[in-house]
């Protein structure tokens, strides 16, 4: 039988920078993937005959390190520092647009606010992005490294200075809305600066623990490319390395044996019968996939089993697909470049998360909206484009369930909230995709259709996520180990947590 050294569940990016880490470092590496082709949710899919697009639909803040060690760039990987601009759609025309440390279409004492914001907001993300790509010890620090990670951390704040530091800890937990009603006055800027503390969220801005965390650590490094070419170069540089990847192939179940040390993961069993045998297993499947479907409770305390189980991770965005026979033009734009953000004001979020918290979908959706075919060509034929849209707030358990007609209600519905700011949409439009949480739940075999595995909230971060005893990589059951979203530091396409657990396995 073919041994490995290391058998990783999923080639998504995480999966994919573990394990070329993890062939580097000489290992023996085999990644099974039950998708046809490597990517997960970054992964492009034909949604319209000559028309494709990926779940994730951008890539904001891939780590510039991670690139560097894995030559991404030589495998066809660009990493722009320029980030795209960010655009407040009002229906008049006068919209609010934010590029990095300046903005525009509001008051001088709001844009001179958004400067200070800005400065003090970004030193904070400077403090902390370091820590991104290190893993957390726990509590009861249980080694040298460790001691050397919290001084690291202590040393980082300490120098923000006094007035800083005071300001960091005021702020670190509190509500968006909050922050958001000290700085400015404008409801549209509002809304679109606090919408990177909530996408992809069960959380809203009057919601607290959560605001600056998520802000933070989405404004860590700003680097950005495209889905596609990002998980091109990974699958290259892996394969390069000697990574052997499967796409095809399901995996079952871990398999668990018993020695005279006790239960340890020995390798995988595949949904054909198929058994592979490896010295670890390296998940990057979410946590209650990992335990509960792959590994097994009967292998697990009960104890930690019930923490695992506890995990919010009930998806919350709508994913909206449009095929366009052209470039839609949106009433004051020059061009749809950028992020589009329609949310008017924080009340809009708010009063569409009530809706969903109660199983409904809001009849004025809050979203974001991308035209992705103007960075890369390949996915729609020439001439024509795709838009991209996170719809947020849309429940994964419908009250009244979901279902073929539920699905075109909502579709049309966010149609009709992008109408008024690009009238002549809907005569451009050759095909619609409306994927809600549950759909990406059986697409991409993650639990409750979130993003993120799990919510990234104060109480599932750093030392917690995705619970103590699992946050550090290795988890309860020796020979496993977890690599994806649901561990530090979180969500997005940063590969973050693929580079901190092949690190953790290779020490």
């Amino acid at each position: 039988m073919n041994r490995y050294d290391s058998i990783v569940i999923g080639a998504g990016h995480n999966g994919l920078v573990c394990a070329a880490y993890l062939a580097k470092a000489g290992q023996k590496v085999l990644v099974l993937e039950s998708g046809e082709s490597p990517g997960g949710l970054a992964a492009s899919r034909e949604f319209h005959a000559g028309f494709r697009a990926p779940v994730a639909h951008s890539v904001n803040h891939f780590s510039e390190r991670i690139s560097r060690d894995l030559a991404l760039e030589s495998h066809g990987f660009k990493m722009s520092e320029e980030l795209p601009r960010t655009v407040g759609l009002s229906r008049d025309g006068k919209h609010v647009v934010v590029k990095k440390s300046s903005v525009a279409g509001v008051s001088a004492k709001d844009a001179d606010a958004y400067g200070d914001f800005y400065r003090l907001m970004h030193r904070f993300a400077e403090t902390l992005q370091p820590f991104w790509l290190k893993t957390i010890p726990r509590v009861t620090l249980g080694s040298m490294a460790d001691l050397v990670t919290f001084g690291h951390l202590g040393l980082k704040l300490r120098l923000m200075g006094r007035a800083d530091l005071r300001e960091f800890m005021r702020i670190a937990a509190l509500p968006a809305r909050d922050l958001m009603d000290e700085y400015f006055d404008s409801d549209l800027l509002k809304s679109i600066l606090c919408w990177d503390a909530l996408i992809g969220s069960k959380m809203a801005p009057r919601s607290p623990n959560h605001a600056v965390l998520p802000m933070l650590y989405r404004m860590a490094g700003e680097h950005r490319g495209n889905p596609g070419s990002l998980i091109a170069a990974l699958q290259a540089s892996a394969s390069a390395s000697g990574v052997e990847i499967r796409t095809g192939a399901a995996v079952a179940r871990i398999l668990v044996h018993a020695d005279q040390d006790g239960l340890a993961a020995r390798g995988v069993e595949l949904v054909d019968g198929d058994s592979i045998e490896a010295d670890r297993v390296v998940s990057s499947a979410d946590p209650h996939t990992t335990f509960f479907r792959l590994a097994g409770i009967e292998n697990l305390e009960i104890e930690f089993t019930n923490r695992i189980r506890r995990l919010r991770c009930e998806g919350y965005v709508a994913k909206l697909h449009l095929a366009l026979d052209a470039l839609p033009e949106f009433t004051g734009l020059d061009q749809p470049g950028g992020r589009l953000l329609i949310a008017p004001h924080m009340d809009a979020i708010e009063f569409a998360f009530d809706d969903a918290k109660y199983g409904a979908v809001s009849t004025q959706p809050v979203m974001e909206v991308v035209i992705p075919s103007l960075h890369d060509e390949s996915l729609a034929p020439p001439g024509q484009h795709v838009l991209s849209a996170n719809v947020m707030y849309v429940p994964y358990g419908l009250k009244s369930g979901w279902d073929d007609a539920a699905r075109e209600a909502l579709r049309d519905l966010a149609i009709d909230a992008i109408a008024p700011y690009a009238p002549g949409i809907r005569q451009q439009i050759l095909h619609a995709e409306l994927l809600t949480p549950a759909d990406i739940e059986r697409a991409y075999n993650v639990t409750g259709g979130h993003w993120h595995h799990t919510e990234f909230a104060l109480d599932q971060s750093l030392m917690m996520r995705p619970t103590y005893e699992a946050a550090q990589y290795r988890t309860p059951l020796p020979n496993l180990w977890l690599c994806g979203a649901g561990s530090h530091p979180g969500g997005d396409l940063t590969g973050a947590p693929g580079h901190n657990a092949a690190r953790a396995i290779l020490k």
